[in-house]
C-alpha cells in the first residue's frame, strides 16, 4: 500500500479455523473476542471487519492481528476503500431483501 494516497475504508478479515477440540474452540472464540474488542464487527460468522482511517492505523492493526491469530489459525486481512464498500452487494432470500452495506462509525464521520 505503500506509494500512493490512501484513503479511509475497512479492513475485512476473513478466517477459517479448527474446531474440532476443546482448545481449538476456546482459541477461535478468543480470537472473535479479541477481534471484538479491538472495534471490529461481526459481517458473518467467519467475516470481521473495521474502518480505519490512516494507513499508519491499518499498519498497526496488521501487526496486531499477527500477533494473536491462534494456531493452525488459517487468516486473511483485504483492504477495501470506502467507495468499494458502498459497492458490496448484500443478498438474503428467498424472498429477495435488498441491505445497504454497514455505513462509516460515526466518529469517522468528522474526518
Amino acid at each position: 500500500m505503500d506509494g500512493y494516497q490512501f484513503k479511509m475504508g475497512w479492513l475485512l478479515v476473513v478466517f477459517d479455523l479448527p474446531v474440532m477440540s476443546r482448545e481449538q474452540r476456546k482459541r477461535a472464540t478468543d480470537f472473535r473476542k479479541y477481534l471484538l474488542d479491538e472495534g471490529f464487527i461481526m459481517v458473518q460468522w467467519s467475516v470481521y471487519t473495521r474502518a480505519l482511517v490512516s494507513h499508519n492505523r491499518m499498519n498497526t492493526q496488521m501487526r496486531r492481528l499477527k500477533l494473536n491469530i491462534p494456531p493452525e489459525g488459517h487468516v486473511r486481512a483485504l483492504y477495501v476503500t470506502q467507495a468499494q464498500w458502498e459497492r458490496m452487494f448484500i443478498m438474503h432470500g428467498p424472498p429477495e431483501t435488498v441491505i445497504a452495506p454497514e455505513k462509516l462509525p460515526e466518529q469517522l464521520l468528522f474526518w
